[in-house]
């Protein structure tokens, strides 16, 4: 069966007190909007269709860099979820299979959860992902019989024994889209707010004889974001989950609480992550690498038994092969570190290649950058970079060939030769002493006065 995705994402947010939409405001480094899509994709949809509204054009950019196939609609009155998902009617003109509706401030509802939605459409015409709430407060209740629901009661209008129901509403909805489009074309707005619910479509498929039922799923999954206050329990309950998944999976994490994770971070078995590490998007441990205290990945790969840090930065286009080293106080961008290759303390690279078993000694810079355009330094396998050089790219340093400590090389270097590129140093027999002796009588001279 076809699966279209219809993602509402169209709201303000005006309690997040910002600027900036209410679904692009980021967990684990990626809009909220990105989370629900995300697990939306388990499913292959045909189709993927994002509900807009405020700041539209903005939503609509996040959403395409996600999957360019989006289909974005304009909700130009908030009239309710209703009405929201009647805007993706044109979208789908065509479109023959089922329809889910999901909410991108909702960003935790897993995939488990909507393959058992979409395998629930083969017993039932609509159904609903409801779940048991601890404190069910003024949520509509799910009245069930067994896996049937038999209709949805909104707190202010349930009996004392329905609002003892613990199983509640989450919102998200799938059934036949041309009966989704169907049922939602009958929804009404007589209520206080004039707004019309996509709930109400339970009832009304009742009314025509067809059957609703309800797939239950954890309370955390159908968390909602509508604060800042809720952004930050948000990130927490991802970063919660996210430390005790990796830790299943045969991760070390010495102190998970101090480990922080980007939404798509990969990290294989017996890879060792010490406290305080962050993790930007797009990074990658093999196993049974280490990564040390304090250090910050972004946008990089790390192979089998390299070494991290403590105090090291690895930024984007960083790749660090088997069994190589990158110290305290050591960045990396755009670089490739060969196998067995170290670069201790105290050094930048960026825009460089360096090949197997060679040595970076502690100050070097590979000197990148013109103010204008990015160059490229490529040292080879076996080198020795001694401390303090400064390679001035565009360069090349050979196979085998060493750096004398303190050079500045702005030319290439031959393989197995050595290149020193420094001032000649001269001693001034008495000098300091008499410079010395010359400041202090001009500082003595100065407090007097």
């Amino acid at each position: 069966m076809s699966i279209a995705l219809i993602i509402l994402a169209a709201g303000k947010g005006t309690r997040m007190g910002s600027d900036l939409p209410k679904v692009l405001h980021r967990i684990a480094h990626a809009p909220m909007l990105w989370h629900a899509m995300r697990a939306g994709q388990a499913l292959a949809p045909e189709r993927t269709v994002v509900v807009t509204g405020h700041e539209a054009d903005m939503v609509g950019a996040s959403a395409r860099d996600f999957d360019p196939e989006t289909r974005v609609v304009l909700q130009t009155e908030q009239k309710g979820t209703a009405h929201a998902v009647a805007q993706a009617a044109p979208a789908l003109d065509g479109f023959t299979g089922d329809a889910i509706v999901l909410y991108g401030d909702t960003p935790f509802i897993s995939q488990d959860k909507l393959e058992e939605m979409a395998r629930a459409r083969s017993r039932h015409d609509v159904v609903v992902l409801g779940f048991n709430a601890t404190d069910p407060g003024r949520y509509g209740r799910l009245v069930t019989e067994g896996d049937a629901l038999l209709r949805i009661v909104e707190y202010k209008d349930a009996t004392e024994d329905e609002r003892s129901i613990a199983l509640c509403n989450s919102g998200v909805v799938a059934a036949d889209a041309t009966l989704l489009m169907d049922l939602i074309s009958e929804v009404g707005n007589s209520n206080a707010a004039g707004e019309y619910y996509l709930p109400d479509i339970v009832a009304i498929a009742r009314a025509r004889g067809l059957s609703a039922g309800v797939v239950p799923c954890d309370e955390s999954e159908t968390l909602g974001v509508n604060s800042r206050a809720e952004l930050a329990q948000a990130e927490a309950a991802f970063q919660r989950c996210a430390r005790l998944r990796l830790m299943e999976d045969g991760v070390a994490l010495q102190a998970p609480e101090t480990v922080w994770l980007a939404w798509d971070t990969v990290i294989g078995r017996d890879a060792e992550i010490e406290p305080n590490v962050v993790f930007g998007p797009c990074v990658t441990i093999e196993s049974g690498a280490r990564i040390r205290a304090f250090s910050h990945l972004e946008g990089c790969h790390v192979s089998r038994g390299a070494i991290v840090g403590p105090f090291a930065r690895l930024r984007p286009g960083a790749e660090l092969a088997e069994h190589s080293r990158v110290g305290n106080f050591v960045e990396i961008k755009n670089a490739h570190l060969g196998a067995g290759a170290k670069a201790n303390h105290l050094t930048y690279i960026g825009d460089a290649d360096i090949g197997e078993r060679t040595n970076i000694g502690a100050g070097t810079v590979t000197c990148n950058y013109d103010g204008f355009f990015k160059h490229r330094t490529t040292i080879g396998k076996d080198a020795f970079i001694g401390s303090d050089t400064m390679l001035v790219a565009p360069v090349t340093v050979g196979d085998g060939a060493m750096t004398g400590s303190g050079s500045v090389v702005t030319k290439n270097v031959a393989p197995g030769d050595l290149a020193i590129g420094r001032a000649r140093q001269e001693n001034k027999p008495g000098m300091a002493r008499a410079l010395r002796d010359m400041l202090r009588a001009k500082k003595q001279k100065q407090t007097k006065g």
